[in-house]
């Protein structure tokens, strides 16, 4: 799928890459949340962060956002369950039909909370970040 990024997510995705030396595949800005949203490269999640955080601490303090990063992968299955991190996803299922594309994740119990976040943003982004880059409709979790 192809991703139309804003001028300003361009910006930051500059900075981002600048600051870290990451690649950065989609950014999105979450003027509602005031974060910033990462998809980063597969494999450079741990060079994004840095040691204990301090790169995403550091990027925070300069955008004056809270950032949130999100590792890409190759599979929509794999795409959700990051997306939904730090949540523990056992398993994520695609499901296709005429009108949409559902996928059902797997999650533990104790993690519920942690994917669906405060008000329902972290599972509401997942989803906004899916359909960017997957077409998936709806994520729900089992």
């Amino acid at each position: 799928m192809r991703v139309t990024i804003s001028e300003e997510a361009r910006q930051y995705i500059g900075a981002f890459e600048s600051e870290t030396g990451v690649t950065v595949r989609d950014c999105v800005v979450d003027d509602e949340h005031d974060r910033l949203v990462f998809v980063v490269k597969a494999g450079e999640m741990g060079q994004a962060i840095g040691p204990d955080g301090k790169r995403v601490r550091e990027i925070e303090e300069r955008f004056g956002r809270d950032v949130r990063l999100v590792e890409d992968a190759p599979t929509a299955e794999g795409f959700v369950a990051n997306a939904l991190a730090p949540a523990a996803v056992y398993n994520v299922t695609i499901t296709e039909s005429e009108e949409t594309t559902v996928a059902f994740a797997e999650v533990d119990d104790a993690d519920k909370g942690a994917a669906i976040g405060a008000g329902g943003e972290n599972i509401e982004m997942a989803e906004r970040l899916a359909a960017r880059h997957f077409g998936v409709d709806e994520i729900q979790l089992t």
